[in-house]
């Protein structure tokens, strides 16, 4: 049996201050500029979690549903 490693428990102390310092670290960047942010808050955390199973845990679960434009 394979068994899910991914946390999808709430795991953040204070969510919605997290969330809101999130939406301000964007704040005054262009799209291009944003979207470079996201891509390197993805490869820092992903660094940090670094077991393999739950990144790919987590990779299918973000693109699940979504369809190519």
């Amino acid at each position: 049996m394979n068994r899910m490693k991914l946390n999808l428990e709430l795991n953040i102390a204070d969510h919605d201050a997290f969330y809101e310092r999130l939406i301000d670290t964007h704040n005054g960047l262009s799209d291009e500029e944003s979207q470079m942010l996201n891509a390197k808050l993805i490869l820092l955390l992903a660094n940090h979690i670094g077991d393999s199973e739950v990144l790919s845990e987590a990779l299918a679960m973000a693109r699940h549903g979504l369809v190519a434009s």
